[in-house]
């Protein structure tokens, strides 16, 4: 008999406000771990399903959450999406349904997403005895053994000791009540059930027909793709299994469980597992509190105890650890005063779109077009937070870079200055920078010294994308052109017999100076359809499907040897989840114009990996994963979250249906991932580490380039969606 897991994903965690919101409820959060309840979960029941399948049931708003989620731990399931919440005996219901088509004699695991099991081991053991129970035509549910008088819980009469039939099911009662249920040897209603799944359809059958009508008429055909219950999941009753099936039928049994469970329904519960602070706490005379701090924000107290104090960046949460369960009462107060729609919900992505692109034209761009421009007209390498200008060097990525942004600016029309500021930085980087053989050093000083006479691969890449970004904005339109045709004929004492080209700076067989070579050259032959940037760009896209992109994993690596053969040691296993997507964003872009389908399946592919790397707790994407595409290293640079975001949009415009709604989803949490990071000065952090708190440093003047190019895919996207 095969086991089947099914997770049910309802719920809304409002006891967990502000952390829990309808759009992200609280399993879909770090909570206890690194990981989030819902990964626990999958985690801990994922060995169970030999034979079977995990199946997860979850509203449509949250499959983005759950299949990054899934993905980033390499578990795979199926997705039953409902188009309205009804309840657990619907959902229940569906999940049945389902594994019914494919066993008819498969057993449900039925468990919740959201619940604290810190022993793994005890609670399959616990769920294996139960499955042979069950086996025996029962339903079979998880009692657990009280640890304290709660009435935060449901209880459950058992017949005897041991597994028992259940005498009757009790809702939460009162303090003094749950006493005498403890008394009388009353177990906790754990919510979990494991029953053969044509047992449950036959229970659901003769104690709620109408919601086995509804769904059976919901359900996906056998085979079929889509996975989203039918409009006629909405006419199902609205109904707990409990009231539904549970308390009604006889074929109900129990089976006390010892190991530690919690429902983590309410702030006071989060605090007993001693494990649910986050970010930066600094307290004084400060015992038993309960501090959680969002990314970039510090809590600071003095003198106060069991509190529980909860700080997102658009709310703040105070309450005595003894009145948590008062904070649903909380939030429905703060609905009615209409005030938690405007200030909790999570922005959507044309809200954010818009934001980001007044944010860009009215802070970021105006104080780098001054306080980021030197007498000269060189662009400065980073600005402290007080728009001071650091760095006595100037590097040629740099300059080319802030001339892409400002040249792209000039063509949304956002400054009558920006053009003369182009111009006059391409001059200096000109008369600065530029070798006799026509390519570009890397580092001069301010004062325009020689530092490192190298002309990297990486940095022509960008001279070029520069200069046909102000071709493209009628800019400078000859010297770039000259500029161009210089670099791309200088570049051929770099090409290689096997292939591609050396890069001189650091490793010198790379994917990434390859990768913005790629850029560049979509980018001139857009301007030059004749000339020869199709070569190159079909040289590029040659060389990472036979070396750059693992056959097998699908997967991108990052250094090689001169064979093009993986590099050996350590740098030949790391996998980087920004360029995952940033190679995705750019295979999507030739394969159009190629018309090449290897392209777009290889991007896919891609974005997949690279979600590997998401991490749910900060909501951002991650520096490094190993060939297993493990974590590596969990820092998080602002880079990698715009490469997510140009990606999700690309591969949107290619999907339909369902994988369109995900991708679009995807691209709005890589939106506020990215927000994370900026401020409303105008300028950001780069490096967020793992303990979510950013690292205190100058902004690098180079994130600028990444964040514009970010905001281009939203307007080529949305056509004009993002307009500030």
């Amino acid at each position: 008999m095969a086991i089947y897991p099914v997770i049910l994903c309802g719920g809304a965690g409002t006891r967990l406000w502000p952390a829990s919101r309808p759009a992200r409820p609280k399993q879909f959060i770090d909570l206890i771990s690194d990981l989030s309840l819902f990964q626990e979960t999958v985690r801990r029941v994922a060995p169970l399903a030999e034979g079977g399948r995990i199946v997860v049931v979850a509203g449509r708003d949250h499959r983005g959450y759950i299949e990054a989620q899934m993905s980033a731990l390499g578990v795979e399931g199926d997705l039953i999406l409902e188009p309205v919440g009804r309840d657990s005996a619907p959902a229940m219901a569906a999940a049945a349904l389902w594994i019914e088509q494919i066993d008819p004699d498969g057993t449900a695991v039925f468990v919740a997403s959201d619940h604290y099991i810190p022993d793994a081991l005890a609670f399959r053991e616990a769920i294996i005895e139960a499955v042979a129970a069950a086996e025996h035509g029962r339903i079979v549910t998880m009692g657990m053994a009280p640890t304290s008088p709660s009435p935060a819980y449901g209880y459950i009469q058992p017949d005897s000791p041991g597994l028992s039939r259940v005498r009757r099911f009790v809702e939460k009662p009162d303090r003094i009540e749950a006493g005498r249920y403890l008394a009388e040897g009353y177990l906790w209603n754990s919510g979990n059930f494991v029953v053969p799944v044509g047992v449950l359809v036959a229970e659901l059958e003769a104690f709620a027909p109408d919601v086995v009508a509804a769904v059976r008429a919901a359900l996906p055909e056998r085979g079929s793709d889509a996975r989203s219950l039918g409009p006629a999941f909405a006419s199902a009753p609205k109904i707990s299994i409990d009231y539904a099936v549970m308390e009604k039928s006889d074929k109900v049994w129990v089976l006390p469980a010892a190991f530690e469970w919690s429902d983590l329904g309410a702030w006071d519960a989060v605090a007993a597992t001693g494990q649910g602070a986050r970010g930066v706490w600094v307290g004084q005379a400060s015992d038993g509190c309960l501090v959680r701090a969002a990314p970039g924000m510090v809590v600071a107290t003095a003198g106060v105890s069991n509190l529980a104090i909860i700080a997102e960046p658009d709310a703040v949460l105070v309450c005595d650890l003894s009145r948590a369960q008062d904070v649903k009462a909380l939030v429905e107060q703060l609905a009615r005063r209409q005030v938690l729609p405007s200030s909790v919900e999570t922005p959507s992505l044309p809200a954010l779109s818009n934001q980001l692109g007044r944010w860009l034209k009215l802070s970021a761009l105006p104080l780098w077009a001054t306080l980021g421009v030197e007498a000269d007209g060189a662009f400065a390498e980073a600005l402290d937070d007080e728009g001071r200008q650091v760095g006595d060097f100037r590097r040629a990525r740099v300059q080319a870079r802030q001339a892409y942004v400002f040249s792209l600016a000039s063509t949304w029309g956002w400054c009558e200055g920006y053009p003369a500021l182009v111009e006059r930085g391409l001059a200096r980087f000109e008369a600065t920078n530029r070798r006799e053989d026509g390519l570009y050093r890397t580092r001069v000083s301010r004062a325009g010294a020689v530092l490192d006479d190298t002309a990297s691969l990486y940095d022509q890449a960008f001279v070029l994308l520069a200069s046909a970004t102000a071709v493209e904005a009628g800019l400078d339109v000859d010297r770039c052109r000259r500029t161009a045709a210089r670099v791309q004929t200088s570049l051929r004492t770099l090409a290689l017999p096997q292939g591609g080209w050396r890069e001189p700076a650091g490793p010198a067989y790379q994917a990434n100076a390859h990768m913005h070579l790629l850029e560049a050259a979509l980018a001139w032959e857009a301007l030059e359809p004749d000339g020869p940037w199709a070569s190159m760009a079909d040289t590029i896209v040659g060389l990472a499907r036979a070396h750059f992109i693992d056959e097998r994993g699908g997967f991108l690596r990052e250094f090689f040897g001169s064979d093009w053969r993986p590099a050996e040691g350590e740098a030949g296993r790391q996998v980087e989840p920004g360029h995952q997507f940033e190679w995705a964003w750019l295979l999507t872009r030739w394969g159009r114009l190629r018309g090449d389908p290897w392209a777009l399946e290889a991007a896919r592919r891609l974005f997949v990996v690279g979600e590997r790397g998401l991490d749910p707790a900060r909501g951002v994407a991650i520096d490094q994963l190993d060939e297993t595409l493990q974590p590596r290293s969990s820092g998080a640079r602002l880079w990698p979250q715009t490469e997510w975001l140009k990606a999700a949009l690309i591969l949107a415009e290619e999907a339909e249906g369902e994988e369109r709604r995900r991708l679009i989803d995807s691209a709005g949490a890589a939106l506020r991932g990215l927000w994370l990071y900026l401020a409303p000065t105008g300028l950001w952090r780069d490096k967020l580490g793992p303990d979510g708190v950013f690292e205190t440093e100058p902004a690098p003047a180079s994130s600028l380039y990444h964040i514009v190019a970010a905001y281009r895919q939203l307007r080529e996207t949305a056509g004009g969606l993002a307009e500030p």
